[in-house]
């Protein structure tokens, strides 16, 4: 394997994991985003009311994503064993 090929294959594989989570950190942002307003609004300020529905977010995409995600992960892996871009 030239240096390259090797050069394209880890750009190839930044890119294809920034594409599978930002998703993921997107739904992340929206929601601490909104609970934040909440959390503003209504004048309570306890870290764990902003963490919890977060983190329910978060596995809730990851658990409706995890296909989509495998999948992605999987053509990388088979572009990369079949030698090409």
């Amino acid at each position: 394997m030239a240096e390259t090929d090797l050069v394209e294959l880890v750009r190839q594989a930044l890119f294809a994991g920034c594409i599978v989570i930002a998703p993921v950190l997107l739904v992340g942002f929206v929601v601490g985003a909104l609970m934040g307003l909440v959390q503003a609004a209504t004048g309570i300020h306890e870290q764990i009311v902003g963490l919890v529905p977060r983190l329910v977010a978060i596995a809730a995409a990851l658990v409706m994503l995890a296909p989509w995600m495998l999948e992605r992960m999987a053509d990388l892996l088979r572009t990369s064993a079949a030698g090409g871009p």
